[in-house]
């Protein structure tokens, strides 16, 4: 599982820093991880930070045509259990991307799926074709589209492909956090570019827009569900596009504290509702 994998890399890093500081007398202190975590009423579970957003993607593409959560569960624990939700060039014969499509079997092209959109939408056109899918158990379903040699293996990862859908179809308010300690990948209007051109591939070219100043850009919302899907999708793109800040309603994300805290008094009953406001970091200061 990947919270093993962490914790593997974490004891070894420790183990050097150990071995050096013996030799050496100084003291190590291991370089902190950046980690999400999705924790609702179904469960907790740790990813990392473009696992999460590989995440994010295939939920916003299941969201955005219309299909139920359930779905977006299938499409999860299938993409965990073929590739831990990472983006892999390659596999078993010829599979790639993040559900080992195979272009072989009329999947696609392999630059095609490796993109994490694309991959998503072809395993939805699928699924959508199985009679009765939506009555079947997690691994039925996601067996009747992948035709794995080892059907039964997606039904382990539903637990943990409902507690994330949970969190991304906009179901648990503030259930997806991320502690982020790589430092920002973009600044100022280049880090508002990258926020607006991920928003628009996976959620359509009118949703999102810049405000005044360096760094500010709003998401319009239609009520809570779409208000905590926008906002965990932009806490899960958080460490590729360089958002520093997201706010809904009186729940602030920081990259600072790594989670969801109050900020003042909810907000009073008004015929429209709020916007997800983010802000991503600004530009880099002259010295």
């Amino acid at each position: 599982m990947v919270r093993g994998r962490a914790v593997l890399a974490g004891a070894v890093a420790v183990a050097t820093g150990l071995a050096i500081a013996a030799c050496s007398g100084k003291t190590y202190h291991p370089p902190l991880l950046s980690t999400c975590q999705v924790h609702t009423s179904d469960g907790k579970f740790e990813l990392n930070p473009d696992q999460t957003a590989n995440a994010a993607t295939i939920s916003a593409v299941g969201v955005r045509r219309g299909l139920p959560d359930r779905a977006v569960v299938v499409a999860l624990a299938t993409a965990l259990q073929e590739s831990k939700l990472t983006n892999l060039e390659s596999g078993d014969r010829d599979s790639v991307g993040l559900f080992q499509q195979r272009p072989s079997q009329g999947w696609g092209e392999p630059k095609q799926l490796q993109d994490p959109r694309y991959a998503a939408g072809a395993f939805y056109d699928h699924l959508v074709t199985v009679p009765g899918w939506q009555d079947m158990s997690v691994t039925e379903a996601a067996q009747a589209v992948q035709r794995s040699a080892a059907p039964d293996e997606y039904q382990k990862w539903a637990p943990e492909a409902e507690t994330v859908a949970n969190a991304l179809v906009g179901s648990a308010g503030g259930a997806l956090s991320c502690s982020l300690h790589d430092g920002p990948t973009k600044r100022g209007s280049a880090a508002r570019d990258a926020v607006v051109a991920a928003m628009r591939l996976d959620w359509g070219s009118s949703l999102i827009t810049r405000d005044a100043g360096a760094t500010g850009l709003t998401v319009p919302t239609d009520g809570q569900r779409s208000g905590w899907q926008f906002a965990h999708w932009l806490v899960a793109y958080a460490s590729q596009t360089g958002i520093e800040q997201v706010q809904y309603g009186s729940k602030r994300w920081t990259v600072d504290s790594g989670e969801w805290k109050s900020v003042g008094a909810a907000q009073a009953a008004s015929d429209t509702p709020p916007p997800v406001q983010v802000q991503v970091y600004g530009p880099k200061k002259k010295s």
